[in-house]
C-alpha cells in the first residue's frame, strides 16, 4: 500500500463514540442489565471475519469497549490495514460481560464500515499501482462519520482529499456560476485566503483550463472530462506550467480508472471507495 491512515486524538473521538453508543444504550440495555451484574460477571470474546477482506477500526472499536469499562482488554489479533479470511479470528477480548454486550452493536458496526472501505479502496488501488497517479478520496461521506471513514481510505492505499471546506480553496462549477468566471473567483479568493491555502479550480473544457491556468490556479481538476480532452488538458498544462498539479474526477469507476490513470493526471478523486463499499461481516462470540 502507499499510504497508511492516522486515527485522529481521542479527545477528538470519544465524543462521537460516546454519542453512538448513548444512541443504542438509551436508558439502559433491558436485556443485559437485567441478566447481569455491572463490573462482577467476567467472561471473553472473539471477533471471527466472516469475509475476506482489509481489517480497520480495530482500534476504534476497543476504544468503544474501554469507554464502557477501562478494564476491558481488546487484543487485536489482526494487524489493522492487513487482509483477513473467513474464519480468522481477528481479536480477542475479557473483561467485564455487560461491557462486552453493549458495546457489541457500536464496535461491530464501526469496524464493519471501515473495513469494507478500506477494502474497496484497495481494490481500486491496485489497478493503478504501477502508475504514478494517486487516489484521493472526497467529501462525500457519511455526516458524523468523516474523520473515520477517511482514515478508513488511508488505510485502503488512498490520499485524503480535504477533510472540510476550511483546508483547502476548491471552486467548483457552481462557485464559477456564482462569481461570474473563473478569473473573478480566483482573484477575489486569491486576495483573501491565508497562506498556505491552495487553490484547485474544476474545469469541464479546454477554455476554462486555458482560464484556471492564466489565472494561476494551483490545482486543476478534470470534472467528467472524456478520455481524449483530457489527454489534451493534461498535455496544456504541462507545456505550460508544470508546477500546476492535476486532478481528474467525475463517475470514475473500477473499469475506468487505468485509463484516467494513464492519461498522466496527478491524481484521481473519486467517491467510490466510500459511497459504493459494502461492510466487511465480522461477529462476535463470547467464550465463557
Amino acid at each position: 500500500m502507499r499510504n497508511s491512515g492516522i486515527l485522529p486524538p481521542w479527545l477528538v473521538l470519544d465524543p462521537l463514540l460516546c454519542g453512538w453508543l448513548m444512541e443504542d444504550i438509551g436508558r439502559g440495555d433491558r436485556t443485559t442489565n437485567t441478566l447481569l451484574i455491572e463490573d462482577v460477571t467476567l467472561g471473553s470474546a472473539k471477533w471471527i471475519a466472516k469475509a475476506s477482506g482489509i481489517i480497520a477500526g480495530l482500534p476504534v472499536a476497543a476504544r468503544v469497549f474501554q469507554i464502557l469499562n477501562e478494564k476491558v482488554s481488546f487484543v487485536a489479533v489482526a494487524t489493522e490495514g492487513a487482509w483477513c479470511e473467513p474464519g480468522q479470528v481477528v481479536a480477542e477480548i475479557h473483561g467485564s460481560l455487560d461491557a462486552l454486550l453493549m458495546g457489541e452493536r457500536v464496535a461491530l458496526n464501526l469496524a464493519m464500515r471501515l473495513s469494507g472501505i478500506a477494502t474497496l479502496t484497495n481494490i481500486y488501488i491496485e489497478k493503478i499501482a504501477d502508475l504514478p497517479a494517486q487516489l484521493v478520496d472526497t467529501r462525500k461521506t457519511t455526516p458524523g462519520l468523516r474523520l473515520l471513514e477517511k482514515y478508513a481510505t488511508a488505510l485502503g492505499g488512498a490520499i485524503n482529499h480535504r477533510m472540510g471546506l476550511d483546508d483547502a480553496v476548491m471552486i467548483k462549477d457552481n462557485h464559477i456560476a456564482a462569481a461570474g468566471g473563473i478569473g473573478e473567483a480566483v482573484t477575489r479568493i486569491r486576495s483573501q485566503i491565508p497562506y498556505p491555502l491552495t487553490i484547485e479550480v474544476e474545469t469541464e473544457s479546454l477554455e476554462q483550463v486555458k482560464e484556471a491556468l492564466q489565472h494561476k490556479a494551483d490545482i486543476i481538476m478534470l470534472d467528467n472530462m472524456p478520455l481524449d480532452m483530457m489527454r489534451q488538458a493534461v498535455q496544456l498544462i504541462c507545456q505550460q506550467d508544470r508546477r500546476v498539479k492535476i486532478e481528474a474526477s467525475g463517475n470514475v469507476t473500477l473499469e475506468t480508472i487505468r485509463s484516467v490513470a494513464e492519461t498522466g493526471v496527478d491524481y484521481i478523486s473519486s467517491s467510490a471507495p466510500i459511497t459504493q463499499s459494502k461492510w466487511l461481516d465480522l461477529s462476535m462470540r463470547i467464550v465463557l
